[in-house]
């Protein structure tokens, strides 16, 4: 499937000409490595941003004094990692930075909103089913009664992010497509006056189905990031049940660790 979401309008990147490359050449880490590493570091602190151009590989590679199989060799890592496209007769692009998002109780659409990744949504299903066995019992409902089940997929610059399953009660608020496009799901609980409390969440990791790469644009196969989630009211009410899948190349989480005396 092909790439999407770049600007239409290819901006250049001045500010690549005046970026200070420190490559080590005694140093045992590879230097295409090294270039690598500090084109990301520009990407993710918004030096080069989504559409700046880095240029020919040829005047890159003269102006670092470096072969041009190492300049391709660091630019093609960042490309696998999905922050740069090849993009005929246009040349490569800087798409996004890797989306890292905290593990803790929040929306995916808020943090995204809050970094600067301009989200948006697509709905994909929402509709009530019965429940089956894990959401049943992730619910508190009788298996077989009727939940809402709603399937988004997220997207960051027009990229696809994450694939979201959600399953709530179904008398538990109104799920309006058009309101669902526009905002996140727990801003519209919040909004009906339901009080998030706390969460139980088992991350996880596979491979892409077939239907899923499509979706997400990645090849089948391809490494995804899983999230299981039940969210509780203030009252210990179970009202959100989400099985969850991120892009590997575009999506990280991040743990804060403390040492247990």
């Amino acid at each position: 499937m092909a790439k999407t979401g770049v600007p239409a309008r290819a901006v250049t990147a001045p500010a690549l000409s005046t970026l200070d490359f420190a490559l080590d050449r005694g140093s045992p880490v590879p230097l295409y490595y090294q270039l690598a590493q500090q084109l990301e570091a520009a990407i993710e602190q918004g030096v080069l941003a989504p559409g700046n151009l880095l240029g020919n590989e040829v005047d890159l590679s003269v102006r670092l004094g470096l072969s041009r199989p190492t300049v391709r060799q660091a630019i093609q890592s960042l490309v696998d990692k999905g922050l740069l496209v090849r993009r005929r007769g246009v040349g490569t692009q800087v798409v996004h930075s890797q989306v890292r998002r905290p593990l803790e109780l929040s929306s995916l659409y808020d943090d995204l909103e809050a970094a600067g990744q301009g989200p948006t949504t697509r709905v994909v299903r929402n509709e009530g089913v019965p429940a089956p066995a894990d959401v049943a019992a992730a619910l508190g409902v009788a298996e077989g009664g009727e939940v809402t089940v709603l399937e988004r997929l997220r997207l960051t610059h027009g990229q696809p992010v994450a694939l979201l399953c959600n399953y709530l009660p179904v008398t538990l608020l109104d799920l309006d497509d058009t309101r669902l496009e526009s905002t996140g799901l727990y801003r519209m609980m919040r909004a009906s006056g339901i009080t998030l409390h706390s969460a139980r969440q088992t991350v996880g990791a596979r491979s892409a189905t077939r239907e899923e790469a499509g979706r997400l644009d990645e090849k089948e196969g391809a490494a995804l990031l899983t999230m299981q989630r039940t969210a509780y009211d203030d009252t210990g009410r179970p009202v959100e049940y989400g099985t969850h899948i991120y892009r590997a190349s575009r999506y990280a989480f991040d743990f804060q660790l403390l040492v247990r005396s």
